[in-house]
């Protein structure tokens, strides 16, 4: 429970303040992460029921989405976003692209960033059919978290310190299997075959920047993760869109 709480804490901004944790529940709270993210869609597919049945436009109930998650998470992974932005759109090495994302300034390419994302989200909620929005929803918030998980697994870390780290040291591949099974249930429990063909197509999205960013600074680090997370929410709303009107699973 205090792993779930921990994830509950660290992915949103619920002032839960658990303070007695050690790496072995850093790690394993990393199995929670769907589980949050699941929460998070849940309350986005009660927001959008009610804002609809209010009467509001669509075209701003999805502006509302947005901002409630933006809101939900204490705009941390856009933050990582607009960070990751400004260092890695800045031509620099390596040193100075870590420099830059600990900078607590926020440059051209972060605002422009930031602003493309929001759009994209918006652009493509409304693109959504209304029987597959709530499903929608809840895929982009449980897959988007789970990535993370996935990369911390697969690639280091690029600083001596961060708070990421802490996740990361006691990660190994018996929470990676189990988080990938609650992922799993979840996805063909709300969307059959297809939320596992989703599945293979944003983790190999995520897989692939990765890589990238590992081949830039050597590794991953807090602000990337959170960059990741906000371009497989918008990847996966993508997906959906293309994969909306398959008739299997």
């Amino acid at each position: 429970m205090s792993s779930f709480l921990l994830a509950l804490q660290f992915l949103t901004v619920l002032p839960l303040k658990v303070k007695q944790f050690n790496e072995k529940r850093m790690a394993w709270s990393l199995v929670f992460f769907p589980v949050v993210g699941l929460f998070l869609g849940l309350i986005l597919v009660v927001l959008n029921m009610l804002l609809s049945a209010l009467g509001i436009l669509p075209a701003v109930v999805n502006i509302i989405l947005v901002i409630a998650l933006i809101i939900l998470t204490g705009g941390m992974h856009m933050d990582g976003l607009s960070d990751t932005a400004d260092a890695f759109l800045s031509g620099k090495g390596k040193e100075e692209m870590l420099k830059i994302m600990r900078d607590p300034h926020i440059g051209v390419m972060g605002v422009l960033s930031l602003i493309i994302c929001i759009l994209l989200k918006i652009g493509l909620l409304s693109s959504l059919a209304v029987i597959v929005k709530p499903a929608a929803l809840i895929l982009m918030c449980i897959l988007s978290r789970w990535t993370v998980v996935m990369v911390m697994y697969l690639f280091p870390y690029a600083r001596q310190e961060g708070k990421a780290k802490f996740f990361m040291q006691g990660l190994n591949l018996k929470i990676l299997i189990n988080s990938l099974v609650l992922v799993l249930v979840f996805l063909f429990s709300i969307w059959g075959l297809k939320g596992w063909l989703i599945l293979l197509i944003v983790s190999g999205c995520a897989y692939s920047i990765n890589v990238v960013i590992a081949k830039k600074i050597g590794g991953v680090t807090g602000d990337t993760l959170g960059a990741t997370i906000e371009i497989m929410e918008a990847v996966i709303l993508l997906t959906v869109c293309i994969t909306q009107g398959f008739r299997y699973g």
